[in-house]
């Protein structure tokens, strides 16, 4: 009887995980979780700049739009408002919804014309920092680049 009891306490003792093997799980489990949130943030900061891109060619396209309907492109005091509410109606052929008209970052994108080296106009945003000329997901975005040689 003495024998089952003993095996009993001993098959108890071993079910359990002790305090060192609890924390030697938790700080693995911290490591790999630490690796992967630095492996997504530069794919979230990338994924930001293709929607940037994106919406950069929608303000374009609407831009091109207002032109042939208007004649002219907006001036910098008009800016990309034309394309929204108070300026356009919604059934204007170049009417954009103003959440349309900010970046990834939730800042506005910048319209400027006339633009470099002969472009009509300029759409840019700076990218995550907010802040001219920047690298990697802080890089400026810019229509220019965009659509190359196309005026």
């Amino acid at each position: 009887m003495d024998r089952r009891r003993h095996q009993g306490s001993m098959a108890s003792r071993h079910l359990g995980m002790t305090l060192v093997e609890v924390l030697a799980v938790v700080v693995i489990l911290g490591l790999i979780a630490g690796t992967l949130l630095v492996g997504f943030s530069g794919s979230f900061g990338k994924a930001k700049h293709e929607l940037a891109k994106s919406g950069i060619g929608i303000v374009i396209t609407q831009l091109e739009k207002y032109r042939l309907d208007k004649g002219v492109w907006p001036s910098n005091d008009q800016g990309l408002s034309v394309l929204t509410d108070g300026q356009a109606k919604p059934s204007d052929s170049y009417y954009l919804n103003a959440g349309q008209l900010q970046d990834p970052w939730n800042r506005n994108y910048l319209y400027i014309t006339p633009g470099p080296d002969g472009h009509p106009y300029e759409v840019l945003t700076y990218g995550a920092d907010g802040q001219p000329n920047g690298e990697a997901e802080d890089a400026d975005i810019t229509s220019v680049n965009l659509r190359g040689d196309r005026q």
